[in-house]
Protein backbone atom coordinates (compact mmCIF):
# COMPACT_ATOMS: atom_id res chain seq x y z
CA UNK A 1 0.00 0.00 0.00
CA UNK A 2 1.54 3.25 -1.11
CA UNK A 3 1.71 6.17 1.53
CA UNK A 4 0.38 9.76 0.92
CA UNK A 5 3.10 12.29 0.04
CA UNK A 6 2.66 14.28 3.01
CA UNK A 7 3.45 11.73 5.74
CA UNK A 8 6.65 11.82 7.12
CA UNK A 9 8.43 8.91 6.07
CA UNK A 10 12.82 7.63 5.48
CA UNK A 11 13.69 6.87 2.15
CA UNK A 12 14.58 3.14 3.08
CA UNK A 13 10.81 3.35 3.80
CA UNK A 14 9.96 4.60 0.41
CA UNK A 15 7.96 1.97 -1.95
CA UNK A 16 10.49 1.17 -4.72
CA UNK A 17 9.60 1.33 -8.73
CA UNK A 18 8.70 -2.06 -9.68
CA UNK A 19 11.32 -3.81 -11.99
CA UNK A 20 10.20 -5.00 -15.56
CA UNK A 21 11.09 -8.20 -16.99
CA UNK A 22 11.38 -8.25 -20.92
CA UNK A 23 9.46 -9.76 -23.35
CA UNK A 24 11.20 -13.06 -24.06
CA UNK A 25 12.27 -13.88 -27.68
CA UNK A 26 11.05 -16.50 -30.21
CA UNK A 27 12.25 -19.56 -28.99
CA UNK A 28 13.04 -22.37 -31.34
CA UNK A 29 14.77 -25.78 -30.90
CA UNK A 30 18.49 -25.47 -31.90
CA UNK A 31 20.46 -27.91 -28.90
CA UNK A 32 22.15 -30.90 -30.70
CA UNK A 33 20.39 -32.91 -29.47
CA UNK A 34 16.85 -31.52 -29.76
CA UNK A 35 14.47 -33.52 -31.97
CA UNK A 36 12.75 -31.20 -34.41
CA UNK A 37 9.37 -33.78 -34.98
CA UNK A 38 7.47 -34.84 -32.00
CA UNK A 39 8.43 -38.94 -32.69
CA UNK A 40 11.37 -39.93 -32.19
CA UNK A 41 13.72 -41.00 -35.00
CA UNK A 42 13.51 -44.87 -35.50
CA UNK A 43 16.00 -46.69 -38.07
CA UNK A 44 19.42 -48.92 -37.60
CA UNK A 45 21.41 -47.94 -34.57
CA UNK A 46 19.23 -44.96 -33.55
CA UNK A 47 18.15 -47.22 -30.32
CA UNK A 48 14.72 -46.73 -28.54
CA UNK A 49 14.95 -44.16 -25.94
CA UNK A 50 13.01 -44.51 -22.88
CA UNK A 51 13.24 -42.86 -19.17
CA UNK A 52 15.35 -43.98 -16.73
CA UNK A 53 17.18 -47.00 -18.93
CA UNK A 54 19.99 -47.34 -16.86
CA UNK A 55 18.30 -49.09 -13.95
CA UNK A 56 17.71 -52.15 -16.00
CA UNK A 57 21.38 -52.78 -15.31
CA UNK A 58 21.12 -52.36 -11.13
CA UNK A 59 17.74 -54.73 -11.89
CA UNK A 60 20.33 -57.13 -14.01
CA UNK A 61 22.77 -57.23 -11.02
CA UNK A 62 20.04 -59.13 -9.01
CA UNK A 63 20.16 -62.78 -11.24
CA UNK A 64 23.79 -62.47 -11.19
CA UNK A 65 23.31 -65.53 -8.89
CA UNK A 66 20.75 -67.42 -10.56
CA UNK A 67 22.47 -66.91 -14.18
CA UNK A 68 23.39 -70.37 -15.87
CA UNK A 69 26.44 -69.42 -17.89
CA UNK A 70 28.52 -71.77 -19.97
CA UNK A 71 32.75 -71.57 -21.00
CA UNK A 72 33.31 -68.40 -22.94
CA UNK A 73 30.52 -66.60 -21.08
CA UNK A 74 30.80 -63.43 -18.41
CA UNK A 75 28.87 -62.17 -16.52
CA UNK A 76 29.43 -58.47 -17.03
CA UNK A 77 28.65 -59.22 -20.67
CA UNK A 78 25.70 -61.08 -19.97
CA UNK A 79 24.09 -58.53 -17.37
CA UNK A 80 24.64 -55.58 -19.73
CA UNK A 81 23.43 -57.25 -22.79
CA UNK A 82 20.46 -58.18 -21.41
CA UNK A 83 20.06 -54.73 -19.54
CA UNK A 84 19.97 -53.26 -22.53
CA UNK A 85 17.61 -55.78 -24.40
CA UNK A 86 15.23 -54.67 -21.04
CA UNK A 87 15.48 -51.30 -21.45
CA UNK A 88 14.87 -51.65 -24.86
CA UNK A 89 11.64 -53.56 -23.58
CA UNK A 90 10.22 -50.84 -21.54
CA UNK A 91 11.30 -48.24 -23.75
CA UNK A 92 8.50 -49.79 -26.59
CA UNK A 93 5.70 -49.58 -23.56
CA UNK A 94 7.20 -45.96 -22.72
CA UNK A 95 8.30 -47.12 -19.30
CA UNK A 96 11.43 -47.40 -17.56
CA UNK A 97 12.58 -50.93 -17.13
CA UNK A 98 11.42 -52.99 -14.33
CA UNK A 99 12.19 -56.45 -12.80
CA UNK A 100 9.66 -58.02 -15.64
CA UNK A 101 11.63 -56.59 -18.37
CA UNK A 102 14.79 -57.95 -17.31
CA UNK A 103 13.10 -61.37 -16.60
CA UNK A 104 11.99 -61.30 -20.09
CA UNK A 105 15.67 -60.81 -21.68
CA UNK A 106 17.43 -63.40 -19.82
CA UNK A 107 14.40 -66.05 -20.89
CA UNK A 108 14.81 -64.84 -24.51
CA UNK A 109 18.52 -66.43 -24.47
CA UNK A 110 17.72 -68.60 -22.14
CA UNK A 111 20.17 -67.22 -19.10
CA UNK A 112 18.30 -68.55 -16.37
CA UNK A 113 17.58 -72.29 -18.35
CA UNK A 114 19.80 -75.75 -17.53
CA UNK A 115 18.00 -77.20 -21.24
CA UNK A 116 19.24 -74.80 -23.96
CA UNK A 117 20.07 -76.48 -27.33
CA UNK A 118 23.94 -76.11 -28.97
CA UNK A 119 23.00 -74.44 -31.23
CA UNK A 120 21.76 -71.31 -28.85
CA UNK A 121 24.77 -71.47 -26.99
CA UNK A 122 26.82 -71.17 -29.98
CA UNK A 123 24.49 -67.89 -30.80
CA UNK A 124 24.31 -66.33 -27.58
CA UNK A 125 27.58 -66.80 -26.72
CA UNK A 126 28.90 -64.96 -30.09
CA UNK A 127 26.32 -62.25 -30.07
CA UNK A 128 27.41 -61.35 -25.83
CA UNK A 129 31.18 -61.87 -26.44
CA UNK A 130 32.87 -58.73 -25.08
CA UNK A 131 29.22 -56.73 -25.65
CA UNK A 132 30.47 -54.50 -22.56
CA UNK A 133 33.43 -53.22 -24.60
CA UNK A 134 31.79 -52.72 -28.21
CA UNK A 135 28.74 -49.84 -28.93
CA UNK A 136 28.68 -51.36 -32.06
CA UNK A 137 27.96 -55.02 -30.60
CA UNK A 138 25.58 -53.64 -28.40
CA UNK A 139 23.44 -52.14 -30.70
CA UNK A 140 23.61 -54.69 -32.99
CA UNK A 141 22.61 -57.49 -29.55
CA UNK A 142 19.99 -55.16 -28.91
CA UNK A 143 17.84 -55.01 -32.38
CA UNK A 144 18.57 -58.73 -32.85
CA UNK A 145 15.84 -59.61 -30.67
CA UNK A 146 12.82 -58.74 -33.00
CA UNK A 147 9.31 -56.50 -31.22
CA UNK A 148 7.18 -59.41 -31.36
CA UNK A 149 9.69 -61.11 -28.62
CA UNK A 150 9.83 -58.26 -26.50
CA UNK A 151 6.25 -58.20 -25.86
CA UNK A 152 5.92 -61.39 -24.53
CA UNK A 153 5.00 -61.67 -21.02
CA UNK A 154 8.00 -63.48 -18.35
CA UNK A 155 6.21 -66.35 -18.32
CA UNK A 156 5.55 -67.03 -22.41
CA UNK A 157 9.65 -65.80 -22.99
CA UNK A 158 10.26 -68.67 -20.56
CA UNK A 159 7.81 -70.91 -22.07
CA UNK A 160 8.08 -70.55 -25.56
CA UNK A 161 12.04 -70.24 -25.18
CA UNK A 162 12.25 -67.57 -28.11
CA UNK A 163 15.33 -66.74 -29.11
CA UNK A 164 17.04 -64.08 -31.66
CA UNK A 165 16.71 -64.79 -35.52
CA UNK A 166 20.46 -65.05 -35.22
CA UNK A 167 20.14 -68.24 -33.10
CA UNK A 168 17.96 -70.41 -35.01
CA UNK A 169 19.37 -73.02 -36.58
CA UNK A 170 20.02 -72.34 -40.76
CA UNK A 171 17.48 -73.39 -42.54
CA UNK A 172 17.77 -76.96 -44.65
CA UNK A 173 19.89 -77.52 -48.04
CA UNK A 174 17.81 -78.38 -50.80
CA UNK A 175 17.26 -81.99 -51.73
CA UNK A 176 18.82 -82.15 -54.88
CA UNK A 177 21.20 -79.36 -56.28
CA UNK A 178 19.40 -77.04 -59.12
CA UNK A 179 20.40 -78.43 -62.94
CA UNK A 180 23.18 -76.55 -64.90
CA UNK A 181 22.68 -74.97 -67.77
CA UNK A 182 23.17 -76.53 -71.47
CA UNK A 183 26.39 -76.03 -72.26
CA UNK A 184 26.75 -73.28 -75.66
CA UNK A 185 27.06 -75.43 -78.71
Amino acid sequence: MTQPTFVPITEADQVRPARHLHVPGAWTTNRPAELGIPTAPRGRSVGTPGPDAGFALRLARRFARALKLTEGEHEHDVLLGCALIAARRAALYGRGPSIYDVQVALALWGFLRDDVPVVVLTARRQAFSSVSHDYVAQRGLVEAVPEASLRLTPAEAQARFQVAPAAEPAAEPPAEPPAEPPAPV
